[in-house]
């Protein structure tokens, strides 16, 4: 069973737009995620900010025209390159910043927000990065599905965060279809990323103002994602729900 989760368009200056993903009614179906920004960003947008109690994860696309540049009060310095996935883990506080690393050229990200476990939130703070080349990639007839956060089939991510989620990023030729298994007890949710998808039957595309969710169940679920005749690319996030996680 899936309900639809409001989508918004935000606008920061000239430079940055997202889509901007969360659970405004409060269903739960995110969850462990607080929210996820679906952004373009050509140059430096936020000055340095702070976070606490959460975790901010940056997943910079493949097909990014330019990496970001992170900073932190931790002494965290550096380049998350197109492909990549750097997180933070706030714990009791943490000020950090994320810059395109080229001028002119634009950055595509997931901003993901994420829950930490009670026990975690007043942690000292730390950052984790995922190289592009360490991203676990899977083939299936007509798809490509890079796992940069938890696993698909036999593909694991090495990434060990406080969180634990599953980020598959997943580009489907024409016509291709792919099933995708939600775990029993575990929340999940569909970003369409590029073109237009039909998840278990419905069209959606990167511009629409919902997304499809599927809240846990005590049996696994598939989610079934279908391109049109052109190629498309979507996210699916799923997680089990933060009070379930230590």
């Amino acid at each position: 069973m899936s309900l639809k989760l409001r989508m918004d368009r935000m606008e920061h200056g000239a430079q940055f737009r997202a889509f901007v993903l969360r659970d405004h009614a409060r269903t739960g179906a995110m969850d462990p995620v607080l929210g996820v920004d679906h952004a373009y960003m050509a140059g430096p947008t936020f000055p340095p900010h702070p976070h606490a109690g959460f975790s901010a994860v940056s997943y910079v696309f493949a097909d990014a025209g330019t990496g970001l540049n992170n900073e932190d009060s931790i002494g965290t310095r550096n380049l998350i390159r197109p492909g990549g996935l750097h997180w933070t883990a706030a714990g009791r506080g943490i000020v950090h910043e994320e810059v395109p690393a080229d001028d002119g050229k634009v950055a595509h990200l997931f901003q993901i927000f994420v829950n930490l476990p009670a026990g975690k939130q007043s942690a000292p703070p730390f950052a984790i990065s995922l190289e592009p080349e360490n991203v676990p990639v899977i083939e299936a007839p007509g798809a490509l599905i890079r796992v940069p956060l938890g696993e698909y089939g036999t593909a694991i991510s090495p990434m060990n965060p406080p969180t634990q989620i599953t980020l598959l990023d997943i580009r489907l030729e024409a016509e291709a279809r792919l099933p995708v298994t939600i775990a029993a007890n575990r929340n999940g949710f569909v970003i369409p990323v590029q073109g237009s998808v039909k998840i278990n039957g419905e069209e959606f595309t990167a511009e629409a103002p919902e997304a499809p969710a599927f809240p846990a169940s005590s049996a696994e679920q598939t989610i079934l994602l279908e391109a049109g005749q052109e190629a498309a690319q979507a996210a699916v996030f799923s997680g089990v729900p933060i009070q379930f996680q230590e």
